[in-house]
């Protein structure tokens, strides 16, 4: 089972509770044994009433709101408040998953597990109102391994506001204006903190189907104070509310896949790597193996006419043509086409196509490691590694539809002048912010690296269109 199937039981969960002082005194001369008296009352924590409960604020009746979660024009405060034990339990689960704290810098390699850390249940105080018993976890990958190898406690957190519904009645149905699931994502190997957010804006203003975001700092009291842990981009999750708020509707498979199968090269087919997000008790993958099937079929060099018009029959490739020509514009190395994970795939009931969804963009907006985000001509790519890509690019109506989206993209939502403008208002805003966030909960070392970073960010935008002109010429 894994950990993030795993609620705590939360009658039986040493978090909930006063501590008991039960003292066994075994005698030595007889077998008498003295248990002295409890000296605190059990303290029931299902006992409350949710007072700053409105239809607006926290009920699932409402609209999700975006314009009050995720502005453009401000940083905004969220507080979590975590009990002292809970949190405690928190940290001795990365301890037992991941190694002691602060223990190994960076470490071996990336431990492998299937399980996510654990929800406990959580304050959250927004503009001087409270939500009640919400599920808080830890989450990430490498950038959670780092982080805590490194003795770095910024780390991305993930809230679900009705995850310990069952246990407590009050919270059924509970939401943040509307949000069910949020990420707080820590902005982890960029100094600027404005990768993720500019990255989802690129792929938003492209019209292309992702998350929302937003920057807030993040304070954590887990029983001595609220702490600050730095500056945070909230994001907003692709199983909640991207589906409607893109789609219409969220009936579809959602996968998000993770693994060999995730490149979709032949024979790497495996329903255990296409996690399902939604419909999960549904075995039924026909979609993902349609698509795996068409794509390597003979027709696609026999007769591209019948291949092009049977894989747009399962696939978006509208959508995922300019998704790639955003991405690799933009330069974004973890993701397909050199990395198996970091994307989403949603059967659209509307097409009945799988449509892609960008996920995960604290690396974009730079060359990257790994050998370097993939060239706008895509040289060096194996095909048969990475079929989506080099198939795809090898069609000449294909090629000629993802290079008319490079230049669009390079006109208008990548633009060196929309960019530029967007870094000076984005760092303007949260420069105050990053440059006072204390040691251990950053990854600054100096508040220069800040704008360093960002100086950094405005070259990358000029040469990356220097790039473009020069592969279309």
């Amino acid at each position: 089972m894994k950990k993030n199937s795993k609620k705590l039981n939360l009658l039986l969960v040493v978090s909930i509770f006063s501590v008991l002082s039960v003292t066994l005194n075994a005698c030595s001369n007889d077998d008498d044994v003295t248990i002295f008296e409890e000296e605190e009352e059990v303290v029931d924590d299902t006992d409350f009433e949710a007072t700053d409960w409105t239809t607006a604020t926290h009920s699932n009746d409402a609209d999700p709101n975006f314009d009050e979660v995720f502005q453009d024009n401000t940083v905004k405060r969220i507080d979590i408040v975590i009990t002292e034990a809970r949190w405690q339990s928190m940290l001795d689960d990365m301890t037992e998953t991941y190694g002691a704290f602060g223990v190994g810098g960076a470490g071996p390699g990336l431990i492998e597990t299937d399980e996510d850390p654990i929800f406990v249940p959580s304050e959250v105080f927004y503009n001087g109102i409270e939500w009640y018993r919400v599920g808080v976890r830890f989450k990430g990958n490498s950038s959670l391994q780092s982080s805590w190898r490194n003795g770095i406690l910024k780390l991305s957190l993930k809230l679900d506001f009705d995850e310990f519904e069952d246990d407590y009645p009050q919270i059924d149905n509970q939401r943040f204006y509307g949000f069910k699931k949020l990420h707080l994502k820590n902005n982890f190997d960029d100094l600027s903190m404005l990768r993720e957010k500019v990255a989802g804006d690129v792929f938003r203003n492209a019209g292309l189907p992702g998350s929302h975001t937003a920057f807030y700092t993040v304070y954590v009291d887990h029983g001595d104070g609220p702490i600050y842990f730095g500056v945070y981009t909230m994001v907003e999750d692709i199983e909640d509310t991207v589906l409607d708020d893109y789609f219409s509707d969220d009936d579809g498979n959602l996968y998000k896949p993770d693994g060999d199968a995730a490149s979709f090269s032949s024979g790497t087919y495996d329903e255990d790597e296409y996690v399902k997000k939604t419909n999960e008790d549904e075995a039924d993958f026909s979609d993902v193996s349609s698509l795996l099937s068409i794509l390597h079929d003979d027709s696609r060099t026999t007769d591209a006419v019948t291949w092009r018009t049977n894989l747009e029959s399962v696939f978006d490739t509208d959508i995922f043509l300019k998704y790639l020509a955003a991405n690799t514009v933009i330069q974004n190395w973890d993701t397909y086409g050199k990395m198996t994970h970091n994307y989403y795939l949603y059967n659209n009931p509307n097409t009945n196509a799988l449509t892609w969804i960008p996920w995960d963009n604290n690396e974009a907006l730079q060359l990257g490691k790994m050998g370097g985000s993939l060239p706008l001509d895509f040289a060096g790519l194996n095909a048969s590694d990475w079929p989506l890509i080099g198939y795809l690019y090898a069609d000449e109506t294909y090629k000629a539809q993802y290079d008319a989206y490079v230049q669009d993209i390079v006109d208008d939502a990548f633009s060196v002048g929309n960019i530029q403008t967007q870094y000076a208002t984005y760092s303007a805003l949260v420069e105050p912010y990053a440059t006072s966030e204390i040691s251990g909960y950053t990854f600054l070392n100096n508040s220069s690296e800040f704008q360093i970073a960002v100086n950094e960010l405005n070259s990358h935008v000029i040469a990356r269109a220097t790039a473009v002109s020069n592969y279309l010429d």
